[in-house]
């Protein structure tokens, strides 16, 4: 039988593929988009991160979300830093949330405060996904726009703290195995997975719709 990380990765793996295949990430990928794509595709990512941390703090005590709730991987400090870096120090007055990213930071702050075991759901798509597919985007990104390697512009992708990812994502899916819920909580935990990932590519084809390629 699979364990549980297994399933997850499984079930989502369409979704997963949609989500990076998506026009935008293709074309910001492939240098055909300018920086300014780029930072609007990182202020959205403020919106959901800030919604994800926002509920850590209340669930570190949680049994059931509690043991995933770890500091090293806190992004919003470094989003801010690249924020700062791709919009100047007045970042705030500007940000908006397309309403694609509204409804995806709006799920995963009702887990947050309902649902511990769908909180983890989107922890897991997020932040796993960062440590893994995030280093092909910083890599691109410090080539495209002239960042500084692992500076300002691209920090969110750099996770100091975590000097071996493939061991960390290791002892998550160890997490995810003894995760305290039974087989229906469990089956309700892939559906937030794969609704995580829809959330997710719907904020790229909202960001494809504003950063059109001329034709």
């Amino acid at each position: 039988m699979d364990s549980f990380a297994t399933v997850i990765r499984t079930a989502s793996h369409e979704q997963h593929m949609e989500a990076e295949t998506s026009t935008f990430m293709s074309d910001l990928l492939g240098g055909r988009l300018g920086v300014d794509a780029y930072a609007r595709y990182t202020e959205q990512l403020w919106f959901v991160y800030e919604a994800l941390e926002t509920g850590a703090e209340r669930l570190a005590s949680d049994p059931v979300a509690g043991p995933f709730i770890r500091p090293e991987l806190l992004r919003l400090a470094s989003l801010e830093r690249d924020l700062a870096h791709l919009r100047g120090p007045e970042w705030r007055t500007g940000l908006s949330a397309l309403p694609a990213t509204r409804v995806y930071a709006d799920r995963v702050r009702e887990c947050a405060e309902d649902w511990p075991a769908g909180y983890i759901a989107h922890h897991y798509t997020r932040y796993l996904g960062d440590l893994s597919g995030g280093q092909i985007i910083r890599d691109k990104a410090e080539k495209t726009w002239g960042f500084a390697r692992k500076g300002d512009g691209v920090r969110f992708y750099v996770f100091e703290e975590i000097p071996n990812p493939a061991a960390f994502k290791r002892g998550y899916r160890e997490l995810l195995d003894g995760v305290r819920a039974d087989d229906l909580e469990k089956q309700r935990i892939v559906a937030e997975c794969k609704k995580a990932f829809a959330l997710n590519t719907a904020v790229f084809r909202a960001l494809g719709e504003e950063f059109p390629l001329s034709a």
